[in-house]
C-alpha cells in the first residue's frame, strides 16, 4: 500500500475560536499537526501577551494530543508600545496579525488607517526585534480585487521596512504572486480551499454558504496559479489552512458567516491533491519545511503523521453546542487516510 510519513506538519493559519466551539474543534488539528499558528480574532481580541497565554492555555487544555505546540499570534492594534511588545517577545510571541477595520470576521478592532505616525513606530519595533508582520490583506473595494487592491499597501510597507518579514495571508488572487517574486521581505501561505475551487463553486450551481469565505474564491486562472505554487512547493510559501469554523445556522443566514472549516480533512486532503498531480514528493516542503525556515521555527519534539492511500470519508457534520459545523467536502470520499 503506497503512503507517505510527513515530519512535524504545521498549519501556519488557523482559527480555533473559543469556549465550546473550540472543544468541537481543537483536535482535528492537534492530531495533525505538530503546530499552528493561532489567529487572535476572538470576540475580545487577544491584543496582550497575557490575553495570548490564557488562550494558548485554553488551547492546550482542551486537546487530548500533547503532542501539539500552539503558536500564538497577537492582534495588531495601536496601543502596542514596547513594554508590552517584550513582553510578548519573551514570552516567545513574535507574529503580530493585522486586520484593516471591518474586512472579515472579528475585525472592528482592526486598523482604519495604516500609515499613521504609531503604526509605523510599531512597524519600526517589530523590524528592529525580528517580528512577523501577517496581514489579511484585503481593502474594502470590489469584492475581486480587494486582495489585489491591497498589494499596493504591502509594497509600500516592504519597501519602508525591508527587514520585517511580511506574511500575505491565504492568497487567492494570481496578480499577488509577483509581490512574493518582487519584495525579498513579502511571504505568503495558501489554503486547501484557494488551491482547489473558485467562484463556480460558491455560485455556479445555486448558493453554497459553507464555501464562503474570505478572501473570496476568485477564478479558475487564480486557482490554477496558487495551485501551482502549492504543488511546487515554492520556497517562500508555507501551507495555512485559514480553517475557520461557523456553527450551520450562521453560515445560512442571510449575512452568512465568512469561513471554511477544512480541519477535519487537511491531511487527506493535500495528499490527495498532490498524489493526484504527481507532486507527492514536494508535500513535506510545503506543509513543514518552508514554515519551519521562514519562521525560523524549531520543535524539540518530532511528530510523524503516516498517510496510507486508502479510501477514507469526510464527516457529514460535527456536533458542537446543539447545533452542527459542516466541514469542507462534507460527504465525500477521499483517496488517501
Amino acid at each position: 500500500m503506497q503512503e507517505i510519513t510527513l515530519y512535524n506538519p504545521l498549519d501556519m493559519h488557523l482559527h480555533l475560536r473559543e469556549g465550546e466551539m473550540l472543544k468541537s474543534v481543537v483536535d482535528f488539528s492537534a492530531s495533525q499537526f505538530v503546530g499552528a499558528v493561532v489567529m487572535p480574532n476572538l470576540s475580545i481580541p487577544i491584543t496582550t501577551a497575557n490575553l495570548a497565554l490564557e488562550y494558548q492555555k485554553e488551547i492546550l487544555k482542551n486537546t487530548q494530543n500533547k503532542n501539539f505546540f500552539p503558536l500564538m499570534a497577537l492582534y495588531l492594534t495601536e496601543s502596542l508600545d514596547q513594554e508590552e511588545f517584550k513582553k510578548s517577545n519573551d514570552n516567545g510571541f513574535k507574529i503580530f496579525k493585522l486586520y484593516p477595520r471591518g474586512v472579515t470576521t472579528n475585525s472592528s478592532s482592526g486598523l482604519d488607517e495604516i500609515f499613521t505616525p504609531r503604526v509605523l513606530e510599531i512597524f519600526e519595533m517589530m523590524e528592529d526585534r525580528g517580528a512577523i508582520l501577517s496581514v489579511h490583506g484585503e481593502t474594502n473595494g470590489f469584492c475581486l480585487d480587494r486582495e489585489y487592491e491591497f498589494g499596493e499597501i504591502l509594497i509600500k510597507i516592504a519597501q519602508k521596512f525591508p527587514k520585517l518579514k511580511i506574511i500575505l495571508e491565504h492568497m487567492s488572487d494570481r496578480r499577488s504572486i509577483r509581490l512574493l517574486e518582487e519584495y525579498e521581505n513579502i511571504y505568503g501561505t495558501l489554503t486547501l480551499h484557494h488551491i482547489t475551487m473558485t467562484l463556480d463553486d460558491l455560485l455556479g450551481g445555486g448558493l453554497k454558504p459553507h464555501y464562503f469565505c474570505k478572501p473570496i474564491l476568485k477564478t479558475p486562472q487564480d486557482r490554477d496559479a496558487l495551485l501551482k505554487l502549492a504543488l511546487q512547493a515554492h520556497p517562500k510559501v508555507s501551507f495555512g489552512s485559514d480553517s475557520a469554523p461557523h456553527l450551520e445556522k450562521n453560515k445560512l443566514k442571510d449575512n452568512g458567516a465568512a469561513g471554511i472549516f477544512s480541519a477535519p480533512l487537511i491531511l487527506r486532503a493535500l495528499a490527495d491533491l498532490f498524489d493526484k498531480h504527481e507532486c507527492l514528493e514536494n508535500l513535506q516542503a510545503f506543509v513543514s519545511d518552508n514554515a519551519m525556515k521562514n519562521y525560523n521555527l524549531c520543535f524539540k519534539q518530532t511528530k510523524k503523521i503516516t498517510l496510507q492511500k486508502s479510501h477514507s470519508r469526510i464527516p457529514a457534520k460535527i456536533s458542537c453546542i446543539q447545533n452542527d459545523i459542516v466541514p469542507f467536502g462534507a460527504n465525500q470520499t477521499l483517496e488517501w487516510k
